[in-house]
């Protein structure tokens, strides 16, 4: 049998799946369609197209594959970082649609996380997705009550998960420490200021103005803005007030900004993967700095 560095069958098929030949949104939308257990419908609804428009792509990328011989085996070990785009993408796809309400997709692309943090140590994009989901689905048992969304600032921090915030948060130094602000490392660090007793908002509004502007998405820019006005009205004397309800995450890992920066940041580092013993050592990283950003979504 063939033995591979994979430290998980199911990632090791993600990876397979993601060829580079297939556009980006061609391999995350067929990936989390024949592997991720989601519906076209779904799908669709993570990418925020119609679902003609989705199932569309998906026979044009199956016609791709078929036309162009595509072979679908597991790249070796230096060519994993070309695919690592799509597959951070795939995994937090999955962690999205669990997060609204499929609690087994979420503790699926969780395990996941995991399992690539093992498969790529170095690569600070992989901790800080972990980070990320850790602490968003830390907060879950308060998101909800009598079937309605509960947001941030109305819920109960006793239902929280400390140990999986603390987990979360570790993720996210080890992230820092291998100079990870990504779209991923910005996101985490929002979510572990939104953890904290007292919430730093100018600097949550800080976090998400770079967020816009690595991004170049026209939402997250709004949503910066909607943000930065509420950290001016709470200096003024009006109080935080409630960050407006986000029902879904956003999608870094597909927006254009975000592509050409991760190219850089892989071909401009030789890279390989390391083994999975090696793997451990490095998974606890260092401490999270009091200066270090954090925070979550609204709800």
């Amino acid at each position: 049998m063939l033995q591979t560095a994979f430290p998980d069958e199911r990632l090791e098929l993600l990876f397979t799946c993601c060829h580079p030949a297939l556009a980006t949104d061609a391999q995350v939308a067929l990936t989390l369609r024949t592997l991720g257990g989601l519906r076209t419908e779904e799908i669709a609804r993570a990418f925020l197209v119609p679902e003609a428009t989705l199932a569309k792509r998906l026979v044009r990328a199956k016609h791709k594959i078929r036309a162009a011989g595509i072979p679908f085996r597991v790249p070796p070990d230096h060519l994993l970082p070309d695919r690592l785009l799509a597959v951070l993408a795939v995994v937090y796809l999955i962690f999205n649609e669990g997060y609204s309400g499929r609690n087994e997709l979420a503790a699926e692309a969780i395990r996941l996380g995991g399992a690539l943090a093992e498969l790529m140590p170095d690569e600070g994009e992989v901790h800080a997705l972990l980070a990320l989901m850790l602490l968003h689905d830390a907060r879950r048992p308060a998101r909800f009550r009598d079937g309605a969304v509960v947001l941030l600032a109305d819920q109960d921090r006793a239902l929280w998960n400390l140990d999986q915030i603390a987990q979360g948060r570790t993720s996210l130094a080890r992230a820092q420490a291998l100079d990870g602000r990504g779209p991923y490392a910005l996101q985490a660090a929002i979510a572990a200021l939104h953890t904290s007793q007292t919430r730093d908002w100018p600097r949550i509004a800080e976090l998400y103005g770079e967020l816009a502007a690595l991004t170049g998405s026209p939402v997250r820019r709004a949503e910066q803005g909607g943000r930065a006005g509420r950290v001016g009205a709470a200096a003024g004397g009006a109080g935080a007030g409630r960050v407006a309800r986000a029902r879904r995450l956003p999608i870094p890992a597909l927006d254009a900004g975000r592509a050409a920066a991760a190219t850089r940041s892989h071909r401009g580092r030789a890279r390989r993967v390391r083994p999975r013993a090696g793997a451990r050592a490095r998974r606890a990283g260092a401490p999270l700095s009091a200066a270090a950003p954090g925070g979550a979504p609204a709800a």
